[in-house]
């Protein structure tokens, strides 16, 4: 399979995630949503893992400080992200929050380009450019700019700090996993199942010091928080392979098709209005994908 469809896997994933998501933090804190994301996503991302080295058992990754860095690096910055995203909403102002950490695509395709090296031709640029817009006016613009106030809100800086953090990440798993130096599929579970349990154990330890008996509400809510866990796992799959592949800035370009799907399941499964300007929007993203498959 092509780095589009593992984008395409990834982008699905995604959006079923964010459904289960969205009912399980009406119960959980936004830690502890994050956490039953790592913690019940780990055993897929290590049995898809173990299948992968079962089938090259003579592959030899190239364990490195650098591989131990760039993973790192990646998994505190993608927990930051997450974080830096809901402490926006937290500001009355979801709208602002949202659209500016959506340049998180925009910020991959400029520091990939800056500090990493990733060229990107003008047409992948345009295509950028416009899968932005179409997901600005999904988003709504004029009630995005129809209080100025809101632009000078703390939510603006907690908006593109979760964008740049999500690109820092998506770069950083993307270096390390070619540090390895063995078939991509492989390099890209293993980077997968490093971060995963690292991110496990940075917020197992959080919830247990800072909230009151976070693991007795997580089990009570087991059932939805191992789905969440799974289609994370799986979505990360395809995320991660496809960025190994290619360049992430275009790998989430191309992703932004989950906001396609995100409107499918709005309309199908939660029961709400789709609005005239979400189909506009719909159609700039799909205007995107469709420069970016030139």
């Amino acid at each position: 399979m092509s780095w589009i469809g593992f984008t395409l896997l990834a982008a699905f994933m995604q959006a079923v995630r964010t459904a289960g998501q969205k009912q399980l933090s009406l119960h959980l804190t936004a830690m502890s949503t994050t956490l039953s994301r790592y913690l019940f996503g780990l055993p897929v991302a290590l049995l898809y893992t173990a299948a992968l080295w079962y089938w090259q058992p003579n592959a030899s990754p190239q364990w490195s400080g650098s591989f131990l860095f760039w993973a790192g690096l990646a998994s505190v910055a993608q927990i930051g992200a997450t974080w830096c995203l809901v402490t926006a909403f937290q500001f009355n102002n979801f709208a602002v929050g949202t659209t500016l950490a959506k340049t998180e695509a925009l910020q991959t395709a400029l520091i990939g380009w800056w500090l990493f090296g990733l060229p990107l031709a003008m047409l992948g640029w345009f295509a950028l450019v416009v899968g932005f817009l179409g997901v600005l006016v999904m988003g709504n613009p004029k009630t995005l700019f129809s209080n100025k106030h809101a632009w000078r809100s703390p939510a603006l800086v907690y908006g593109l700090a979760a964008g740049a953090l999500f690109a820092v990440a998506s770069l950083s798993l993307r270096t390390a996993a070619l540090s390895l130096k063995v078939d991509t599929l492989l390099a890209a579970a293993l980077t997968l199942s490093s971060m995963v349990m690292l991110q496990t154990v940075i917020c197992a330890v959080w919830v247990s010091a800072t909230e009151t008996k976070p693991w007795q509400r997580l089990w009570q809510y087991r059932r939805l928080a191992l789905f969440i866990g799974i289609t994370s796992a799986l979505g990360s799959i395809g995320w991660f392979t496809a960025m190994a592949l290619h360049n992430p800035a275009l790998v989430k370009t191309l992703g932004q098709v989950e906001f396609l799907m995100t409107l499918a399941i709005t309309r199908w499964v939660f029961h709400e209005r789709i609005h005239r300007y979400q189909g506009w929007g719909m159609v700039l993203v799909v205007a995107s994908v469709s420069l970016l498959l030139q």
